[in-house]
């Protein structure tokens, strides 16, 4: 089973991180005003940004690295990954 770390990126351009095991799940989750307390309040989102890994721990350790980084740092994991694509 793999979890995934994720950015979504909010309506008001804010970026979201969070953990989950499904990714298509969590998004519809958000976007129906059960997700976090932070995305009910800056909804619709879009998931712009994920990674693989194989454990919760894992996952859960890049998302307090992520969140820690600056926008500007965030971005770039997106701009990177939408180049890599």
């Amino acid at each position: 089973m793999s979890f995934y770390f994720y950015l979504a990126r909010c309506s008001d351009d804010s970026l979201y991180a969070g953990y989950c095991k499904n990714l298509t799940e969590r998004e519809a989750t958000h976007n129906n005003g059960t997700g976090a307390k932070y995305t009910r309040a800056k909804g619709p989102i879009e998931m712009v940004y994920s990674e693989s890994f194989e454990t919760k721990s894992e996952a859960m350790k890049r998302e307090y690295a992520v969140k820690k980084m600056t926008k500007e740092q965030k971005e770039s994991l997106i701009t990177l990954d939408s180049e890599a694509s």
